[in-house]
């Protein structure tokens, strides 16, 4: 069943009742949703207060809670351990256990994945793109020759303009791009955390400070559809900032409808029959990852 994304931009009280989150605005509800459909529930304004009981039955139900800065982009994000997979500790193990070559076997894999959707999302606005199909098709085992660093070279100047910069300190289309990408990020950590794998164990990202490692390595191959969205959005925009509108369409991506493995499904489930893939890998029964593709 494809979960809900629930996001809370105004002061509210939020608490559970019957196994239902109830928001609360004025002394007034105003919604309320069971918590056994929510997949993941932002929060996005510094006057929200919610209670513990609605936090931990979240938590049973492997909704993660989101927590937005100033800027309205997401901060933090509050995941389930405890009960995410009944096998925990035998994947966990699997996971911690896995050999260099099958890292490296993987991180190569990841990126030719990533290479290969900014291929397809220069070709999709008929920019040059030819050049990072022959980068893909180059990466070696744990990309030794940072094939990934050259493509994002060639990738953004191709895609906004010669003259742009990837600052995640900067406002506008690089603001968005950082919601975007953060929304993914938190699928992903939803979805590595249900399949009884630690966020913070990473194939390549290995940041003792960073809790989502795993995460960060496995978002790498969507960035290129958030990127998708980001082109049109500032298309239609040039001097775009985050508002309701503009975030609709990224929360949207979670539910859009993907092909993976000739099944059709929205993209949230599909990470699902992603995190099987991965753990199938650690468990040395394949060697081979497969993502979702539009």
């Amino acid at each position: 069943m494809i979960k809900r994304i629930v996001e809370v931009s105004n002061p509210s009280y939020l608490h559970l009742k019957n196994k239902q989150l109830l928001i609360e605005q004025n002394h007034q509800v105003i919604a309320q949703v069971p918590i056994e459909d929510i997949g993941a529930l932002i929060l996005e304004h510094s006057a929200i207060n919610i209670t513990q009981p609605l936090i931990i039955e979240c938590q049973k139900h492997n909704a993660s809670i989101i927590f937005c800065d100033e800027k309205h982009l997401p901060y933090s994000t509050i995941l389930p351990l405890a009960e995410g997979n009944k096998l925990h500790q035998k994947i966990l193990k699997q996971q911690i256990n896995i050999t260099e070559p099958v890292r490296k076997n993987l991180w190569k894999q990841v990126i030719q994945h990533k290479i290969t959707n900014q291929a397809n999302t220069l070709k999709r606005f008929d920019k040059p793109f030819m050049y990072l199909q022959k980068l893909s098709n180059e990466v070696k085992s744990g990309d030794t020759t940072n094939r990934e660093s050259l493509a994002a070279q060639y990738y953004w100047r191709a895609l906004f303009g010669k003259d742009f910069v990837r600052d995640q300190n900067a406002d506008g289309v690089n603001a968005i791009l950082n919601y975007g990408y953060a929304i993914i990020r938190a699928m992903i950590a939803r979805g590595i955390v249900a399949s009884g794998l630690h966020p913070a164990i990473g194939l390549f990202h290995h940041n003792q400070y960073n809790g989502l490692c795993l995460a960060d390595d496995l978002m790498e191959p969507l960035r290129p559809w958030v990127d998708n969205v980001a082109y049109q959005l500032h298309q239609e925009n040039a001097n775009i900032s985050i508002t309701q509108e503009v975030k609709t369409p990224f929360l949207n991506l979670i539910s859009e409808n993907v092909k993976f493995k000739n099944k059709q499904m929205p993209l949230m489930v599909s990470i699902n029959y992603l995190m099987a893939d991965l753990k199938r890998n650690f468990a040395k029964e394949s060697k081979t990852i497969v993502y979702p593709k539009k």
